[in-house]
C-alpha cells in the first residue's frame, strides 16, 4: 500500500516514532489529536512547517468523537448577538459541504415554536432570515402550515403550536472528519509531518525560561523520548489546564458534559432534524437521523468526574432528554427500552463565573504563556479558522516560521469518479467521502468484502481496511471511532467479535491473551460509557 494513500499502513507506528526522534528540533509540536489539533497539523503541514502531533489516546477519542455531530452556524449564537461567530460558522459550514460532500451532508431542520417558548414566532422568523442570508446558496427558510406538519412521517405535537419553520444546516461523522483531516494533512506534509496516538506528553522541556519541547512516553511500548520544538501548541481540549499547570498557571476551564441518546429509528422515524425548546428550562434540544439511528441531544451540566475516566450520561440527563421528546412527540410513548446506546462528551468551556452552564461562552480561547500556545474551546464547525488563529499565535512566538494563508484548506477535495464493479453510486460516494483518496485502493483490495455490516451503513471491507491502514491500536478504536458500530448496533458490536478475532490477531499482531483482554476492555467501555445509566430504565 502506497504511503501516499494511507499514513498508517503496516509499520506506521515504528516509522512515526523514528521520525519523531529524527525530526528534532521540529518547527511545531501539537499536543492533542482531536479536531483542533488535526486542523493545526493539516494547515501547518500545507504551509511548509515541520509538525509532529502527539495524542495520549486514540485520535478523536475525546470530545471530537462525542459531539452532537452537527456542522452548523450556531443559531443560538445569533440570538445571543454574536453575529461574527455565526457568520464565520455558516461560512465554514458551506466550505465543508463543498469540499467534503457526503462526509459533511445537508440536514434540513424543523423548528416548532410552542406556547410558553421564550422566543415568539416573529423573532424566530427574523433570526432565520438573517441566519440563512449569511450563507448565499444555502437555501432560505420557510414557514410551514399545520397541514404540512401533519403529513410528516413523524409529526410533532400540534397542540399549543404557534408556528413552525424549516431551514438548513449540516451533519457529519465527527470521528471520521478528524481522521480525514489528519490523513490529508499528513499526506500534504510528507516527511515534514507525523502523528502518534497513544503517545502521552508527560512534561514540557524548557530552555532559557521558555518551553522548548515535550517529554513523551509511547504507551504501548513504555519507551520515552524528549522532543525539541521551536513552538509547542496544546490543543488538548478539556485537559488543557494540565500542561498549563506545569508552568504554574491557574486553571481557566469549566468542564461541561453534553450527553446524547441514540434511539431505534423505527420508534422515532425522523427524516429531518427537529429542534425545540425543552419544557423544563427552554434550552435547545434536537433529534435527527444519523447513520441509521436517531440521535437526541444535548445536555449541558458540570462534569465533576476525573477527566481520564470515560464520561457517561447520568440517569437525570437521560430522563431530561426523553422528557423533552415526550413533550414534542407525546403519542410515541418513548422510554428507555427504545434507546440503542448513549454517549457523553466533555466540552472545554472557559469559565466566566456564570451560574448557569449554558450561559458560558462557547468561543475558543488562545493563550501564549512562556512560549506555550494553548488553544481550547470553540466548535467542530469552525476548527479551520481556529487552527489558523493558533498558527498566527505560533508565529508571534517564532516569527521565522512560514505563514499560513487564510484560504489554506484542511481537506483535499476528491475528484468525482465512476464506482468500481460491485458498488452502486450511493455506496461509492459514501466510501469516497469517508476515505478520500484511499477509497479506490480500499475497494480494490477488498473487492470480495463489499457486503454491508448488519445494522450499520458500513461495508465489511471497511473493518479490515481500518485494521490495516487506520492506526487502530485497541478494539475500541475500531468499533467506536473508525466505524461507529458500538453505538449503532443494539448489541454494541458484540456480534461482530467472533469474525474480527482472526483479522485483529493477524493485522495487529495480537496473541490469544491480548485478544481476550481487548474484548474484556471493550465490553467494559460499552457498559460504562455507552449503556443505559445505572438506576434508569
Amino acid at each position: 500500500m502506497s504511503s501516499t494513500l494511507s499514513p498508517w499502513s503496516p509499520g506506521w507506528r515504528e516509522a512515526a516514532w523514528q521520525r519523531a526522534a529524527e525530526g528534532c528540533p521540529w518547527d511545531l509540536v501539537v499536543v492533542g489529536g482531536g479536531i483542533t489539533g488535526a486542523g493545526i497539523l493539516a494547515l501547518a503541514a500545507r504551509s511548509g512547517v515541520s509538525v509532529l502531533l502527539l495524542e495520549q489516546g486514540d485520535f478523536a477519542s475525546g470530545t471530537s468523537s462525542r459531539s452532537s455531530k452537527l456542522v452548523h452556524g450556531g443559531l443560538r449564537y445569533l440570538k445571543q448577538g454574536r453575529l461574527g461567530l455565526t457568520r464565520e460558522s455558516v461560512a465554514e459550514r458551506q466550505r465543508l459541504l463543498e469540499v467534503a460532500p457526503g462526509l459533511v451532508s445537508p440536514l434540513p431542520f424543523l423548528y416548532p415554536v410552542y406556547e410558553g417558548d421564550r422566543t415568539p414566532p416573529w423573532a424566530v422568523g427574523l433570526g432565520l432570515t438573517v441566519y440563512t442570508h449569511l450563507a448565499p446558496g444555502a437555501g432560505r427558510h420557510r414557514r410551514l402550515d399545520r397541514g404540512e406538519l401533519g403529513g410528516l412521517p413523524c409529526p410533532p405535537r400540534l397542540e399549543g403550536l404557534r408556528a413552525a419553520f424549516r431551514y438548513g444546516d449540516a451533519q457529519t461523522d465527527d470521528a471520521r472528519l478528524v481522521l480525514r483531516v489528519l490523513s490529508d494533512g499528513l499526506a500534504a506534509g510528507g516527511e515534514r509531518a507525523a502523528a502518534l496516538s497513544y503517545a502521552r506528553v508527560e512534561g514540557l522541556l524548557e530552555a532559557r525560561g521558555r518551553v522548548s519541547g515535550v517529554a513523551v512516553v509511547d504507551l504501548p511500548s513504555t519507551r520515552t523520548l524528549e522532543v525539541e520544538a521551536r513552538v509547542v501548541v496544546s490543543a488538548t481540549g478539556a485537559w488543557a489546564d494540565r500542561l498549563r499547570a506545569t508552568r504554574g498557571r491557574a486553571p481557566q476551564l469549566r468542564p461541561l458534559r453534553g450527553s446524547h441518546l441514540y434511539l431505534r429509528p423505527e420508534r422515532l422515524p425522523l427524516e429531518e432534524a427537529v429542534a425545540f425548546s425543552h419544557p423544563d428550562d427552554r434550552r435547545p434540544v434536537f433529534a435527527y437521523p444519523w447513520e441509521g439511528v436517531t440521535l437526541v441531544g444535548t445536555t449541558d451540566v458540570d462534569h465533576r468526574r476525573p477527566l481520564d475516566e470515560e464520561p457517561a450520561i447520568s440517569a437525570e440527563e437521560a430522563e431530561y432528554l426523553l422528557r423533552g421528546l415526550r413533550t414534542v412527540f407525546p403519542d410515541l410513548d418513548l422510554g428507555p427500552a427504545d434507546v440503542v446506546s448513549t454517549q457523553a462528551g466533555v466540552r472545554p468551556v472557559v469559565s466566566s463565573g456564570e451560574r448557569d452552564p449554558s450561559a458560558e461562552s462557547r468561543e475558543h480561547v488562545l493563550l501564549r504563556e512562556d512560549g506555550l500556545v494553548t488553544v481550547t474551546g470553540g466548535k467542530l464547525t469552525t476548527f479551520r479558522p481556529v487552527a489558523l488563529q493558533a498558527l498566527r499565535a505560533v508565529r508571534r512566538v517564532d516569527p521565522a516560521l512560514p505563514p499560513c494563508c487564510r484560504s489554506t484548506p484542511a481537506l483535499d477535495p476528491v475528484p468525482p469518479s465512476a464506482p468500481p464493479d460491485g458498488l452502486g453510486p450511493a455506496t461509492w460516494g459514501r466510501l469516497v467521502a469517508r476515505h478520500g483518496r484511499a477509497a479506490a485502493a480500499l475497494a480494490e483490495a477488498y473487492r470480495g468484502r463489499l457486503a454491508p455490516v448488519e445494522e450499520t451503513p458500513y461495508l465489511e471491507a471497511e473493518l479490515e481496511w481500518a485494521l490495516a491502514h487506520e492506526a487502530v491500536t485497541h478494539l475500541s478504536d475500531l468499533l467506536l471511532r473508525r466505524l461507529r458500530c458500538g453505538i449503532l448496533r443494539a448489541d454494541g458490536g458484540a456480534g461482530l467479535l467472533p469474525a474480527l478475532e482472526e483479522p485483529c490477531r493477524r493485522l495487529l499482531g495480537w496473541d490469544e491473551r491480548q485478544w481476550t483482554d481487548e474484548v474484556e476492555a471493550y465490553r467494559r467501555e460499552l457498559a460504562t460509557a455507552h449503556g443505559l445509566p445505572e438506576g434508569w430504565g
